[in-house]
């Protein structure tokens, strides 16, 4: 068996995650939807199985919103990749980089459908461990020349402009009329990303709000836009954004206008002016990790 370390999952480009998703979206893949656990006062467990034909795959997460003070990552997890010819395990992978990684690439996906051709300055609003690798990923699908990045910790927007070239900044509001692609990369619980800051035009990418009670935008936000998700059940079970905006009123879920499985196979139509804005909204699903997976260990076998 293949031990695949957080350097090896490093190895492929953010393009290759990117086409290995776009496949996965449009391929015969069971993923059930994952069972969540509150195992702790600050704790979440995480299990994600999917297979098709070939392979087997399931990830385990912990999600540890204390672990800010204990300087160690929000999120870490293991990979399991199972060969279905033999039933035997072939890969181990470091669960919390193949998270990171697949994570960006699906908002970049999605965005490859969503955000305007000419989409060339990206707003992150969250400055943790997912922001280097969603500035990356948009990179790889829109022409982005200038990043900015907010954070409510000063300097870990600093420290996150100064890894990729960008700029930090304090004013949320005055950025957000200027973003092309916003991204909610954040622990909030609360609004932060408020429709009355965004331009016409903008793409909102929303990964946060990972329970149904959590939100990032206010309702405003969701309402104002044309709404898709990865997947349509994940969506129904965790996207506190779109929960939150539905039970006051500004959401109806069946206004969702697809998820990445009918955008990748064509089936429905992503941005259709580019005044309009659209909205992301990430829930997770295994899929996208039984795909990540699949392409790193197929490099590397």
């Amino acid at each position: 068996m293949k031990v695949f370390s957080a350097a090896d999952l490093a190895v492929p480009s953010y393009t290759d995650y990117i086409v290995a998703l776009r496949h996965g979206f449009r391929s015969e893949v069971t993923a059930p939807q994952r069972f969540v656990a509150s195992t702790g006062p600050a704790t979440t467990l995480l299990t994600m199985p999917a297979w098709d034909k070939d392979f087997t795959g399931i990830k385990t997460i912990t999600v540890k919103n204390d672990n800010a003070a204990l300087g160690l990552p929000l999120v870490q997890g293991s990979y399991l990749l199972i060969d279905n010819k033999t039933g035997s395990p072939v890969a181990v992978m470091d669960g919390t980089e193949l998270t990171r990684r697949r994570t960006a690439a699906a908002s970049a996906l999605a965005a490859d459908y969503l955000a305007r051709k000419d989409a060339s300055t990206l707003l992150l609003v969250g400055a943790g461990a997912l922001a280097v690798h969603f500035a990356k990923a948009h990179a790889a699908v829109r022409p982005i020349k200038r990043v900015l990045v907010f954070n409510r910790t000063p300097e870990k927007a600093v420290a996150v402009a100064r890894a990729i070239g960008g700029e930090a900044v304090a004013d949320l509001a005055a950025a957000s009329a200027k973003a092309d692609i916003m991204c909610g990369i954040t622990s909030a619980n609360g609004p932060v990303i408020l429709g009355r800051h965004i331009k016409p035009g903008t793409h909102i990418d929303l990964v946060g709000a990972y329970k149904p009670e959590m939100r990032e935008t206010d309702a405003e936000a969701v309402g104002m836009a044309r709404v898709y998700v990865d997947t349509r059940a994940g969506a129904e079970h965790e996207a506190g954004d779109l929960h939150c905006a539905s039970l006051e009123g500004r959401f109806n879920w069946a206004d969702i206008q697809g998820d990445l499985f009918e955008l990748a196979q064509g089936k429905v139509q992503g941005r259709q002016s580019d005044d309009e804005i659209t909205l992301f909204k990430s829930s997770g699903t295994a899929l996208e990790d039984l795909a990540a997976a699949k392409m790193v260990y197929l490099r590397g076998a």
